[in-house]
């Protein structure tokens, strides 16, 4: 049996340790310790890394009551001295700690209960089986944050099954023995297999990313500690950038990007307009048939002059009136329209001849094709 340095001081970042026993493991290889600090994944945090003598450790698992070490390498038996990836496995216990904060909080201010938590490395999600609002969220968050600077205890327990009945504690699971409870002080009791930090002031910060609506519930995603100030840092150079490519100041950046998007909407405007003009100057220019009119147009026209030039082109053309929008390294958008001729009923015969994709009405389909220009004009010549 393995004896759980995790458990008894989640801030042992190095430790001395004899290895029982290496087997290999797939690529690899797993190798058991009289004593590990190396937490296994579970409760949501995922297991540490490190190194164990001259091995890397990649991963960390508890399966039958065994702790396996998963290493690049094997190991005679032996004491080793072993090292955590520390900034890692702190990050994580900021990033739970952090959690179990607002988690306490929602479940004590509106009795929702956490059903779903996940660890990753862009943000940790937490769902709830309740709805909150912006407004609440943003009150959460900044009670939670209050907890951090009060600096509370954190603490971890495993209480007698007598003790464990008369206890109010937050669980997924129905558990009875040997259960690990995490306490912060004033604010949560939860059970939890997870280090966690000693005190609330090294969470450092909690910082809610965003929120949605989901199954019923709310589901949001937050970070602590040093990830949240990585994450405002790069925010930070992002506003920066923007800052200095719109000439605006950081706190006005929201009317500098709406009018430089009016502009652009604007412009947009007016050039999809030429482009209609320049598309029906080009139609006159081809005059009246009896049989089909093929366009082609570079990227970036918009689908109304599409539909426009197709539409005109219909009123000079006693087959089929087409255009198609790329080139053939990226393939094509469509737009054909006929008065004569049944298009959704030979809808499946023409994407077949130009390998397109693609269907609408009677008089007019819309879709894509893949077949080269010469391809295209051949079909429709």
């Amino acid at each position: 049996m393995t004896r759980k340095l995790y458990d008894e001081d989640s801030h042992l970042a190095r430790f001395s340790a004899a290895v029982l026993s290496c087997e290999e493991a797939g690529e690899g290889w797993a190798l058991t310790l009289d004593q590990t600090a190396f937490f296994p994944e579970g409760g949501g945090q995922a297991a540490d890394t490190g190194r164990i003598g001259p091995v890397r450790v990649l991963d960390v698992q508890e399966k039958e009551g065994r702790i396996l070490h998963l290493t690049d390498g094997p190991l005679a038996p032996g004491t080793y001295d072993c090292a955590l990836d520390w900034e890692q496995r702190f990050g994580r216990m900021q990033g739970h700690s952090g959690e179990h904060v607002l988690s306490g909080l929602v479940h004590s201010r509106f009795g929702f209960d956490n059903v779903g938590f996940h660890m990753a490395p862009e943000g940790i999600t937490v769902d709830f089986n309740g709805e909150l609002t912006a407004e609440e969220l943003r009150e959460i968050e900044w009670e939670a944050n209050r907890i951090v600077w009060e600096n509370r205890s954190v603490t971890a327990e495993y209480p007698s099954p007598e003790a464990l009945a008369a206890m109010d504690y937050r669980s997924k699971l129905d558990l009875t023995e040997n259960v690990r409870i995490v306490t912060i002080e004033g604010v949560d009791r939860c059970a939890c297999c997870a280090p966690h930090v000693s005190r609330t002031g090294e969470i450092g910060a909690i910082k809610i990313l965003d929120f949605m609506r989901h199954r019923g519930g709310t589901r949001l995603t937050m970070l602590a500690g040093a990830a949240a100030l990585e994450d405002y840092r790069a925010k930070q150079d992002q506003a920066a950038a923007m800052s200095a490519l719109l000439s605006a100041r950081r706190d006005a950046l929201v009317p500098a990007v709406t009018r430089v998007w009016e502009e652009l909407q604007a412009a947009r405007y007016e050039l999809n307009g030429l482009r209609r003009e320049l598309l029906l100057k080009e139609l006159e220019a081809r005059g009246e048939t009896e049989g089909n009119l093929c366009f082609f147009v570079p990227s970036g026209f918009d689908g109304q002059s599409l539909r426009t030039l197709v539409n005109a082109a219909m009123e000079r053309c006693g087959g089929m009136a087409a255009v198609f929008c790329g080139d053939d390294e990226t393939g094509y958008q469509y737009v054909i329209g006929s008065k004569s001729i049944d298009l959704r009923a030979g809808a499946k015969e023409l994407n077949a001849a130009i390998l397109g994709r693609g269907g609408g009405q009677k008089e007019m389909i819309q879709g894509s094709a893949k077949a080269p220009r010469s391809v295209i004009e051949a079909y429709f010549a």
